[in-house]
């Protein structure tokens, strides 16, 4: 059996787990007589600590997926694929104005928006990249006031919240706030399916730009 190599910009447990849980669910697909073997490594996003819309999440998974290409490139090392995963916040525009109470106003008085938290995934084979993204589930208000307003990162604005040390590398903001019945591991690893779809997709996706 061969051996297939996947670069991944992180060295968190989360994410890495992400990875392994994502490949048991598409490592057939993706190439039935191939191993996988994960490889970490810390690399800088390029983005801010908490990105704080989906644009600035993509871009740090992106980025962190190129740092990877290009210390490869450096080192003539050869991996199948490259990933990067970045986590953030969506502000958008509730659909509903102040729901009577006020309770989703910002700081300054301002209705009327919702945070989410998302995790985003970036994958790329070295000549192609796809992205993929977790669903997303809102921040209370107080909350996304620490992060929003006052410059917290979303690590230590959660661990203050919960009363806990290293959310980050146990079950993530998503843990806490879902009471874990979704994890960070489990939102990272949604995205990285649906960012490895065009590659063991291939022939559906290719279809798809054909006809576009």
């Amino acid at each position: 059996m061969s051996k297939s190599l996947i670069a991944v910009g992180s060295t968190r447990g989360p994410k890495l787990d992400a990875v392994h849980d994502a490949l048991e669910l598409c490592a057939e697909q993706l190439n039935p007589s191939a191993q996988f073997e994960v490889f970490s490594f810390a690399v800088d996003s390029g983005v801010g600590h908490t990105p704080l819309s989906s644009v600035e999440s993509m871009r740090g998974a992106r980025q962190r997926t190129e740092a990877l290409i290009r210390m490869a490139s450096g080192n003539g090392a050869v991996y199948q694929y490259f990933v990067g995963l970045e986590g953030g916040l969506e502000v958008m525009e509730s659909t509903q104005s102040h729901e009577g109470n006020g309770e989703n106003m910002d700081s300054a008085g301002n209705g009327d928006h919702r945070v989410f938290l998302e995790s985003w995934a970036y994958v790329s084979d070295g000549s192609r990249g796809h992205f993929g993204r977790s669903g997303g589930i809102e921040l209370p208000l107080a909350l996304a006031h620490e992060v929003l307003d006052k410059g917290v990162e979303l690590a230590t604005a959660i661990d203050k919240f919960a009363g806990m040390a290293g959310i980050r590398d146990n079950q993530g903001a998503w843990g806490v706030l879902s009471n874990n019945l979704i994890t960070r591991r489990e939102a990272f690893r949604i995205a990285m399916v649906a960012a490895f779809a065009p590659f063991f997709n291939a022939n559906l996706f290719r279809v798809a730009r054909a006809a576009g």
